[in-house]
């Protein structure tokens, strides 16, 4: 083992960060896109019965971008966690203006707004994260473990 690296470095491990990749942010911010404009916005537009206005499209927008970044750590090369949330923070900021724009019977004010798209950026990091760890697999088994 190599001084200053780690036991997953010198054995072939992926543990830190490749760098922030331009490519797989500007995929990651049309997948987020997608999706929220997708779920948040088409949706209710098909389904009549489905109205996420106000405080519900934010609701059902963080489960859009964890989901989001699950499937972006899962298809991306290499530990790609920064990425989904720089695009889904560019991705939140139209969402909470048009919520808030579209608002009429269940109104929440601009500070909850951004508390829920900060728990929505956190929630994605948290699923790229998980997309990574389904990408790298179960970790490989020790030669000395019963």
């Amino acid at each position: 083992m190599e001084l200053g690296r780690g036991r997953d470095d010198a054995e072939g491990g992926r543990r830190g960060s490749d760098g922030f990749s331009l490519a797989w942010a500007g995929i990651a911010l049309l997948v987020q896109a997608v999706l929220t404009a997708a779920i948040v916005v088409g949706l209710p537009m098909v389904v009549s019965a489905f109205d996420f206005e106000g405080r519900y499209g934010m609701m059902i927008a963080v489960p859009v971008w964890f989901v989001g970044g699950i499937l972006l750590g899962m298809i991306s090369p290499g530990k790609t966690v920064a990425e989904p949330v720089v695009a889904t923070l560019l991705v939140a900021i139209p969402t909470v203006f048009q919520l808030m724009k579209s608002q009429t019977v269940r109104t929440l004010p601009l500070f909850m707004y951004v508390i829920l798209a900060v728990i929505g950026v956190l929630f994605t990091m948290v699923g790229s994260y998980i997309g990574e760890r389904i990408q790298m697999g179960p970790p490989p088994k020790r030669a000395g473990a019963d």
